[in-house]
């Protein structure tokens, strides 16, 4: 069975074939949900294993930085403790999610070369262990998030539910992300270092720790920067604000556009990824 599967997985047999055993692949890897999440749950405990705070040590150094920066910009800046601090550790929370999935996303293949080159395991499943490996750190990272808003009472206007719609929209948009960057990096090995390079420039490019207001709403920076609507989706209504339209817009169709593209470049060099590798 695996021998006729492995076949499948790498002979070519027309267009329409290719999306037919692509969407076995994404059907298949949704069964498996919980083998992805054993993988990712795997990799945290030997990422840390004999540490003695495991991964609240990236947890700490996080919350350092947030008091770093929301202190200096503060005064610098001239704006109110009270209203930065939550604006920082919110944007550097939600902004590492995204960073991690798409830097990560680079090695998700590269990384199970033995096992994809070994067993008939659906290809997708190995993005969703990326992906869920870093839904675990986030659970971590919330401690950031839970304690800012508390403290500085900016919990009362917050609005969970309307944030959660917005963490499944970042989902969705960094999940097509990390499986392009997976498919590039298999085959191109540099393309790690240029999506580094391109996810810090657009760190600073992004009001992460700066404030979107100072520029106007309808900014080029803003409007056509995908990862201020990602990150605004989740944080304004943490924040009690509510989130532009135009941001639910261009991440609908963002997500729609993004999978539709990498499922169709996923469909066109599956049976290969391995070959790659």
């Amino acid at each position: 069975m695996e021998t006729a599967t492995h076949m499948l997985r790498t002979g070519r047999r027309g267009t329409l074939f290719e999306f037919q055993m692509a969407l076995r692949d994404l059907r298949l890897s949704g069964e498996r949900l919980g083998l992805a999440w054993s993988l990712a749950w795997h990799d945290i405990v030997s990422r840390y294993r004999g540490s003695i705070l495991g991964p609240f040590w990236i947890t700490l150094s996080m919350g350092l930085m947030v008091l770093g920066i929301g202190f200096l910009y503060s005064r610098l800046l001239n704006i109110p403790l009270d209203e930065l601090m939550p604006y920082v550790a919110l944007g550097i929370v939600f902004f590492g999610v995204i960073n991690s999935v798409v830097n990560e996303g680079c090695e998700t293949f590269v990384h199970a070369a033995g096992m994809l080159s070994q067993t008939s395991l659906p290809m997708f499943t190995f993005l969703w262990r990326t992906v869920l490996r870093n839904v675990i750190n986030l659970a971590h990272h919330l401690v950031i998030v839970v304690a800012v808003l508390v403290w500085f009472g900016a919990w009362r206007d917050a609005n969970p539910a309307l944030a959660i719609l917005g963490l499944a929209f970042l989902a969705l948009n960094v999940s097509w992300m990390g499986m392009l960057a997976a498919i590039a990096s298999a085959r191109f090995r540099d393309i790690p270092q240029i999506v580094a390079s391109v996810m810090q420039f657009a760190f600073f490019m992004t009001p992460v720790f700066w404030q979107a207001n100072k520029f106007g709403d309808k900014h080029v920076f803003l409007t056509l920067n995908p990862f201020y609507h990602m990150l605004e989706a989740v944080r304004a209504p943490l924040l009690g604000a509510p989130v532009a339209p135009l941001s639910y817009t261009v991440l609908a169709v963002m997500a729609l556009a993004g999978w539709a593209l990498t499922f169709s470049v996923f469909a066109v060099t599956r049976r290969r990824i391995v070959h790659y590798l």
